[in-house]
């Protein structure tokens, strides 16, 4: 069975930083396309970030040259350093994984697991 569970969320002041952390079991790791989503109250859910089987990432241009993400396949966990962090980060942050390889991100509804989340709340 399945399993992603995100931790690592909180409240902190902008420009502080925060890492989440995606937990994985129940399948092979290494062999998922794994992403990372956000959803703030009244709005889509938004892809973030996310990492191919060959370690190649992706970025949403509204959080680029901020948050980094990174995975372990040892550990089978999946990261996201969050830097100098805005109030239009606030959301609830979700980790995502979509299995085999992809020669394009996929898209929301192609990902076939979902963690249950961790709040982010950014405040000035």
């Amino acid at each position: 069975q399945v399993q992603l569970v995100e931790s690592g969320g909180g409240s902190v002041q902008v420009g502080s930083s925060l890492t989440l952390s995606c937990a994985a079991s129940g399948f092979t790791y290494k062999h998922y396309y794994m992403a990372w989503f956000r959803q703030a109250p009244g709005k889509e859910r938004e892809g973030v970030a996310s990492v191919d089987t060959q370690n190649t990432t992706a970025y949403a241009d509204s959080i680029k040259g901020r948050f980094t993400i990174s995975q372990d396949n040892f550990e089978n966990t999946l990261y996201l350093q969050m830097n100098s962090l805005k109030p239009e980060d606030t959301a609830m942050y979700y980790c995502a994984a979509a299995p085999g390889y992809w020669s394009r991100p996929p898209a929301v509804n192609e990902y076939t697991d979902w963690g249950q989340g961790t709040q982010v709340t950014v405040s000035s």
